[in-house]
């Protein structure tokens, strides 16, 4: 009898033994899948990072603004597109509002030296603009070369600037500086020129369409 109360005791104990060693490794079983999903969250925080790449499409995306951009053609040389393509001289000649610009530009011999420069702004009056000078002064400034490239290098500024960093004062080709005040898409030059269609690209300019010829001291 005691031999067999030995034995019962002996495979009990074993039985007991098997049990808390398959509860045991369940246990650590279930730990790990448990830590498993910790560790694959993990990287979840680095799936925002993507979000930045955000912004330098959304600032790409900021092309011309304003309300005389409606005025280029949607299409052909004289469209944005197409002007990104020339250097500005080129472009604005493909452009119909900036055709008396364009004519200035040709009677002072500044064609090449426009199309040749690398990284300029150019600020450059619409047809209306020149249309609010008196008749005869025009004609006299588009007579006087020497005059004429004055007002038109002053139209013009060293250096691509951006619509964030177009507001303050900016040295020109001709000496002088223009003053450009306002934020966003709403421009002022030298007090009473407003910026009409801004941030347009030509292959070699950063052009801004303002609504009246900019006049250099004298």
């Amino acid at each position: 009898m005691n031999a067999l109360r030995t034995t019962a005791s002996l495979v009990a104990a074993g039985a007991l033994a098997l049990t808390l060693g398959a509860c045991s490794s369940s246990g650590s079983g279930t730990s790990d899948s448990a830590s498993a999903p910790a560790s694959a969250s993990a990287p979840a925080p680095e799936s925002s990072m993507p979000m930045d790449s955000a912004s330098p499409s959304a600032s790409m995306a900021s092309g011309p603004f304003g309300a005389a951009c409606s005025a280029v053609p949607a299409s052909g040389a004289g469209s944005f597109t197409g002007m990104a393509k020339d250097p500005v001289a080129t472009a604005a000649s493909n452009n119909p509002v900036l055709s008396t610009l364009v004519t200035a530009v040709k009677k002072a011999g500044l064609v090449d030296t426009l199309n040749s420069a690398k990284d300029i702004t150019v600020f450059a009056p619409t047809n209306d603009a020149f249309a609010k000078l008196p008749k005869k002064t025009l004609d006299a400034v588009l007579a006087d070369k020497a005059k004429l490239t004055k007002i038109l290098t002053y139209h013009v500024a060293p250096g691509r600037i951006a619509p964030e960093q177009l507001a303050g004062e900016h040295k020109t080709l001709e000496g002088g500086s223009v003053k450009v005040a306002g934020s966003g898409e709403d421009f002022t030059v030298n007090g009473n020129s407003k910026v009409v269609c801004g941030n347009v690209q030509t292959s070699n300019a950063t052009v801004y369409i303002v609504d009246t010829v900019l006049m250099p001291a004298s």
